[in-house]
């Protein structure tokens, strides 16, 4: 797909695709069932930017790090990335902007555009939020544990020492 041509055309694109679609996301879920649905935008700003709007949704199947097990991960994908042709030309975007370098030719691979903003979506360490841990494992609650009447300062024996 040629960018520079979508964004003088101000193009919009949608539609769904399978997980399966998107190699390097398959790497780090556990199962590749379901679809994401996405919009790319193609357009340009009120200051000439030009830029991409990349808008994708999935439910993914990850791995809880505190239960091992499998669950679906809602993502969700909101970000506008503005289309440079040189590092340089990164300082120049707007807040809310994030780099796409593409080539002066305009060659744009959709699907790698919409793998990168969800793998950069996924948490670093998926956790189920229904998920509690076990009692064995959470230890006793602060009403199990015993009160001390009179907590030990660790600094005390070094009172005797200043005078």
């Amino acid at each position: 797909m040629d960018a520079w041509r979508e964004v003088r055309a101000r193009r919009s694109f949608q539609g769904q695709l399978p997980v399966s679609a998107f190699s390097r996301l398959g790497e780090v879920v556990a199962s590749t069932e379901g679809d994401v649905t996405y919009t790319l935008d193609f357009g340009r700003d009120d200051f000439g930017i030009a830029y991409v709007a990349v808008r994708a949704q999935a439910a993914l199947t990850v791995i809880c790090q505190r239960s091992l097990e499998p669950f679906q991960l809602p993502v969700e994908v909101d970000a506008r990335l503005g289309l440079i042709v040189e590092e340089s030309e990164e300082a120049s975007l707007p807040p809310g902007y994030e780099a796409l370098l593409v080539e002066e030719d305009g060659k744009l691979d959709p699907v790698a555009t919409i793998e990168d903003e969800l793998l950069l979506a996924l948490p670093l360490v998926p956790v189920n939020p229904d998920y509690e841990l076990p009692d064995d494992v959470n230890g006793p609650g602060e009403d199990d544990m015993p009160s001390q009447e009179k907590s030990e300062n660790p600094f005390a024996a070094l009172r005797g020492l200043i005078k």
